[in-house]
């Protein structure tokens, strides 16, 4: 009942803040029509279908990598006017498992398999541990960069801006492993859920490429499909 209140308010909000682009979500249905705008209800109404049918799988991989986890997803959507397409996961104060999208995001999709692969790549973050993961890390480098600067002498100042420093290097160490990671776990929920995970990742042609940045958070976008691809391989 929870999803069903959401796609009432999705759709009246995707009606009043966001243009639906060109070629939005499709139905999820046994064979998929061709690709086409539909209008603001049909995107709210097919988004909650994908995630009828996706949660539960993530939830079921989840119990099963992680027994001890919070399992229990809960799906949101960002409806503030003039959000860009984006989609998070994110921990509630009780350690909840929460994934988000923007409307924008929602319009933006071309189809159920683009949605449902992306609700399995935020899932998959929260499988892999990673905001633990990452907030250790950025701890401990944070720590250690203010060490550094105090036995050399630095201002109170200058301490916390190597903290800060330390804490952003730290952050960023591991974030294209955990992305890619995020893809191959998200591929594999993806195709369970009985979706086409390489059909969905052509999400990330719309894409600008982030290339291969020192530091940079994502890694290319050939790399992720590539990823992708030989999840789809290998399970199959």
């Amino acid at each position: 009942m929870r999803i069903v209140l959401i796609a009432f308010a999705l759709a009246a909000g995707l009606s009043a803040c966001v243009p639906v682009s060109p070629g939005a979500m499709q139905p999820q249905a046994p064979a998929y029509p061709t690709d086409g705008q539909l209008s603001p209800e049909e995107a709210a109404q097919n988004f909650v279908s994908v995630v009828d049918v996706l949660e539960p799988v993530a939830e079921q991989v989840c119990r099963e990598t992680r027994p001890r986890a919070n399992c229990d997803f809960l799906i949101v959507v960002d409806d503030r006017p003039g959000q860009p397409p984006n989609a998070f996961q994110t921990l509630d104060p009780e350690g909840r498992p929460v994934v988000g999208f923007t409307l924008a995001l929602i319009a933006d999709a071309r189809n159920a398999d683009e949605v449902a692969f992306v609700i399995g790549h935020e899932a998959a973050h929260h499988i892999a541990n990673h905001i633990p993961q990452t907030q250790q890390t950025a701890t401990t480098t944070a720590v250690l960069a203010g060490i550094l600067a105090s036995a050399t002498g630095g201002t109170a100042e200058q301490i916390r801006a190597a903290q800060q420093a330390g804490a952003t290097f730290g952050a960023r160490t591991y974030a294209k492993d955990f992305e890619l990671e995020a893809d191959a776990l998200g591929a594999e929920i993806t195709l369970r859920a009985g979706f086409d995970p390489i059909r969905g990742s052509a999400f990330f042609d719309r894409l600008p490429d982030p290339g291969d940045q020192f530091l940079g958070t994502h890694p290319g976008n050939s790399q992720r499909k590539e990823t992708v691809r030989r999840v789809v391989q290998n399970y199959r």
